[in-house]
């Protein structure tokens, strides 16, 4: 029970720490946002003015925006730095995105206007969907660390892929603005294109499961389930977002910077897994030891990568100091915890006639590219004081990887408020220095010999994991409107139209095809319907006071087959031909901020091509009303441990630039 009402209690603090964090980003944003004006308000002064005292005065003023900038951006990198709030564990603290910050947006008068102009009908009837879809893009901005949270996000998502091909043609704007802050610079970007909205969003939910990966309990096999399944479910997330929109104009979600966060996030993956390895503890045995050097060696290798990618220019103008100096400790810490294990396997253990000699030999091969020297293994495990060397050597450099990771730790003031962090590495140079003074002689002559690197192996790989929540199905708000192969933007229709059916010599001059909604087909150009404007290929939408957008053939012919003498009225409309002349003069428009390019090719997720009009047949022979009939049906997943700090379990725990220009026409 204590540790239960612990938990509640770290929960909730940590929860309202969270949305403290949030807060502080928005108000960041806003801060950030007016000093950018105001800079460029001077800088166009300064093109513009040839007076000296006013250009002094203005440089002046713009020294005094540029530190403010420089002030906003490092607290927004403090923000980023600010992992301690999502950690709820004594173990070594990971790295969790922040959400990206986003403006209200009010669908309701544009959608309204684009329901009334393209598909004739009143807007104000669909209300209540518009109203639902505000409210669910609200809830987005503030979703829960949980997997209900994703979700959310996945839910709007999935939303998002109906409302794009709905409302959004490729040939016109409907005047809806998305903006977005990024992550790491707070500088907006603003679109008319839902790809930024879509992409965001995507980015959200792979931040919001780091959050959720850095917030389980790693003291416990579970809880480090959860955090693996979280890390690779965001890198999946992250590179479903890099393969899908490839031109987005927000730096934090560019092809670099996601390169760089699924590294990230595939290396915190792979450090969860080898911490559940090591969770009920290590063996003290040879082929134990040698296995855990090179699993530590793989988290080694992982955050290698991650630190090259992080130090390469223009991400490390972009991506927190806490960050890269964090990659790089992790970086020492595990190849020094590699070198510590081998050095226990050949120090603590000689190969005795009742070991498997050949299974030590093929062990110890593994370990090398090169063996020592040119030794052979068999050599190496027979002879008593070169394993003595060759392991004192690895503690040599286990301790140095120890040193220059506590130098690392000592150079970032985010990492010294880490005082676990501290711990932990002390704890690892400690250890390692006791083992070597227990194997060092006073009179043993000095020994240079460098231990060679140790080759990374693991038994479970962290990979990219694309959750299904991305894919998640959700009813279309607006799916009143007809299917959305047929009833979308990018088709222009005619005005419903007004058509009496009479039956001729119990005829109705035409038969019907196709899946909801129907057409017309086979029509006699000299019945009746015919010569009130019923064309071929028209769809029919109503029969009487009956929608019939959504109903198949054999629904609409059930009411249409009690028409009598008097007949019955039917609403029908037509796809109108889009000439090329049309295409060409309709603008585009994007709006961004920052002094970023004034537009953006982004690729979208894929549309339904299945939206074609069929081809219209004539006939020579009038059709009886008996022979109606369906066609072109659409077919409907003894124990060592890790370096502690007297905590509970085996583990114990530049600046961004902005753009130089601002451009204030680029608001709206």
């Amino acid at each position: 029970m204590p540790r239960l009402s612990e938990t509640r209690r770290f929960l909730q603090s940590s929860s309202t720490g969270r949305s403290k964090l949030q807060n502080k980003r928005a108000r960041l944003n806003q801060q950030i946002i007016k000093q950018m004006r105001m800079r460029a308000g001077a800088e166009n002064l300064l093109k513009a003015t040839s007076n000296n005292k006013v250009r002094e005065q203005v440089v002046l003023e713009l020294s005094y925006v540029n530190s403010d900038l420089q002030l906003l951006m490092e607290q927004l990198e403090g923000l980023n730095s600010s992992v301690d709030v999502y950690q709820n564990t004594s173990s070594i603290p990971l790295i969790p995105l922040g959400l990206k910050e986003t403006k209200d947006v009010d669908f309701s008068v544009a959608l309204k206007d684009f329901i009334l102009e393209h598909y004739s009908e009143d807007g104000s009837n669909f209300q209540v969907e518009i109203d639902d879809l505000m409210d669910l893009r609200q809830a987005c901005r503030t979703p829960s660390r949980n997997p209900s949270g994703v979700d959310l996000l996945a839910s709007y998502f999935s939303q998002l892929s109906f409302l794009e091909p709905r409302f959004f043609s490729p040939t016109r704007q409907i005047g809806i603005f998305f903006t977005w802050y990024d992550s790491f610079t707070g500088v907006p970007v603003c679109q008319q294109n839902i790809s930024l909205e879509k992409a965001s969003i995507l980015f959200n939910m792979a931040a919001l499961c780091s959050q959720i990966g850095t917030r389980a309990d790693r003291q416990t096999q579970a809880g480090l389930e959860d955090a693996i399944a979280a890390f690779q479910k965001s890198a999946g997330v992250l590179h479903y977002l890099k393969e899908t929109f490839t031109h987005t104009p927000s730096y934090d979600m560019s092809p670099a910077m996601l390169s760089m966060l699924i590294r990230l996030m595939v290396a915190q993956a792979q450090e969860c897994m080898f911490e559940q390895i090591t969770l009920p503890g290590i063996r003290n045995e040879f082929f134990s030891l040698l296995k855990i050097a090179q699993e530590a060696a793989k988290v080694g290798e992982t955050y290698s990568e991650v630190h090259q990618s992080m130090i390469q220019t223009p991400i490390k103008n972009n991506v927190p100091f806490f960050w890269t100096t964090m990659s790089e400790l992790k970086t020492n810490h595990y190849n020094s915890l590699a070198h510590y294990f081998v050095s226990t396997a050949l120090l603590d253990h000689h190969l005795t006639p009742s070991d498997d000699e050949d299974k030590q030999e093929k062990a110890l091969s593994q370990l090398y590219d090169t063996m020592p020297e040119g030794r052979s293994p068999l050599d190496i495990l027979k002879d008593k004081e070169e394993r003595r060397r060759i392991g004192k050597a690895h503690l040599q450099r286990s301790i140095m990887g120890h040193e220059e990771a506590i130098r690392t730790h000592s150079r970032c003031r985010h990492l010294q408020k880490l005082d676990i962090l501290s711990d932990i590495l002390q704890a690892g140079l400690k250890r390692a220095l006791t083992k070597f003074e227990q194997n060092d002689k006073e009179d043993e002559f000095t020994d240079y010999m460098l231990a060679p690197d140790i080759i990374s192996k693991t038994e479970k790989k962290a990979e990219m994991e694309i959750p299904a929540a991305t894919k998640v199905k959700v009813k279309d708000l607006f799916q009143r409107l007809g299917p959305l192969s047929v009833f979308s933007a990018k088709q222009r229709w005619s005005a419903p139209r007004t058509i009496r059916l009479r039956l001729q010599d119990r005829d109705l001059g035409f038969t019907l095809k196709g899946d909801a909604p129907v057409q017309i087909q086979s029509l006699d150009p000299l019945c009746p319907a015919a010569a009130e404007g019923l064309k071929e290929g028209d769809y029919l939408v109503a029969v009487g006071d009956t929608e019939c957008k959504w109903l198949g053939v054999s629904d609409v012919m059930k009411l249409l087959k009690d028409v009598d003498e008097e007949g019955v009225n039917i609403r029908v409309v037509s796809i109108l031909i889009t000439s090329p002349l049309f295409l060409f003069l309709q603008p585009t428009k994007s709006a961004t901020y920052g002094g970023l390019p004034k537009t953006y090719s982004m690729i979208c997720l894929a549309h339904d091509e299945d939206d074609k009009n069929p081809k219209s047949r004539k006939v020579a022979k009038k059709p009886s009303f008996l022979s109606w009939g369906l066609k072109n049906k659409q077919k409907s997943s003894s124990t060592l441990s890790l370096p502690n700090a007297d905590y509970n379990g085996p583990w114990n725990r530049p600046c961004p630039t902005y753009p130089n220009s601002y451009n204030e026409s680029a608001l709206y």
